[in-house]
């Protein structure tokens, strides 16, 4: 009797010490989390009061404008890691989706600058981009390669690519379309606004607010209980990388339009859509990604980036900044998965 007396003593001991570990593990998550938004609005504060015009309605909506690009492409990458789970190593991420929009604007400008119309052109573009993100889908579900190493080695094909039709050199483009991305306006936004505003509406109506949404959730998160659900688990993580190759080939249209050719270099975006993509799970209470968290982490750098440039402070804080929120973003999402499963 004594010894069952012992060994229970023992057993609630070992479930204090890890409801006490579990606990503390939450408060740690909670205390990162609140300081990552604390910093974020003080150095919105700091930019209001020492930036100068931060605030004005112009500014805004040329913020909104600039992010348009980025905020694409970074919606293609939030689709990726939903599909594929938010593990760093093992889980959903696209590194080739940047080198992919460089291959469809240069292939977009070209068959412009040949005397093709608009939307040959785009369907073009939007062909090659799903194309990329087919062969991302092969190289990850049909052949089993990590996603960090598969969408590594197309980012050199896209890259390469890109060059070879290129040859490494600006192709000028221009077109009705174009110039209407560039000028059009409606109620004083302008086009190119307007393009991000639709495309966020349209992305977190799908991924929030249907079935596909939930399910897609459901595949990265849960995957073994997906399919124990009747889940098709590897079409749905395939349709992720196709869904991001349509998402480089719109955001390779608006890159044309606003630079009004196709220039090497894309790739130099991927880092900023990692941080956008990443920094949207701290503004979700179960830290992981979603569209409407991704559009706020996507205004946030939009803001960023405007000001240091208002503030006449170096473009190259930007790329240390967008490296230190990764990191502060991969540290949380670390404590929470272990707040999870030490519980």
């Amino acid at each position: 009797m004594s010894a069952t007396i012992v060994q229970a003593e023992a057993g609630a001991s070992d479930e204090t010490r890890a409801t006490g570990k579990s606990a503390g593990r939450r408060f740690a998550t909670l205390v990162v989390r609140l300081g990552a938004i604390a910093a974020f609005a003080a150095i919105m504060a700091y930019f209001v009061v020492f930036a100068p015009g931060f605030t004005s309605t112009f500014n805004l909506i040329n913020v909104v404008e600039q992010s348009a690009i980025l905020g694409v492409l970074a919606y293609g990458m939030t689709a990726v890691i939903i599909g594929g789970g938010s593990d760093v190593t093992e889980g959903g991420i696209d590194l080739s989706i940047a080198a992919n929009m460089g291959l469809c604007a240069a292939v977009y400008a070209t068959l412009l600058s040949m005397g093709y119309g608009d939307f040959l052109s785009v369907l073009a573009a939007i062909a090659v981009g799903m194309a990329v993100g087919a062969l991302n889908a092969l190289a990850v579900v049909g052949l089993g390669i990590l996603p960090l190493l598969a969408t590594l080695a197309v980012l050199n094909v896209a890259a390469g690519m890109e060059l070879t039709l290129t040859q490494n050199t600006v192709v000028g483009a221009s077109s009705p379309l174009l110039g209407f991305l560039v000028s059009g306006s409606f109620l004083g936004i302008s086009a190119l606004a307007w393009a991000l505003i639709l495309f966020s509406a349209l992305v977190i109506a799908i991924f929030h607010y249907t079935s596909f949404g939930l399910r897609l959730y459901a595949v990265g998160g849960h995957p073994e209980a997906a399919r124990a659900a009747g889940l098709s688990v590897p079409l749905y993580v395939s349709f992720t990388y196709v869904l991001s190759g349509f998402c480089a080939a719109v955001a390779s249209v608006l890159t044309v339009s606003r630079l009004s050719a196709s220039t090497p270099g894309s790739g130099e975006l991927l880092l900023s859509v990692l941080a956008a993509a990443l920094l949207g799970t701290v503004f979700s209470r179960r830290f992981v990604p979603t569209m409407g968290g991704t559009l706020l982490s996507v205004l946030f750098i939009g803001l960023l980036a405007n000001g240091f440039q208002l503030l006449n402070v170096s473009s190259y804080w930007v790329n240390g900044v967008q490296g230190a929120l990764i990191l502060l973003v991969v540290a949380i999402t670390s404590f929470a998965r272990g707040s999870e499963g030490s519980r």
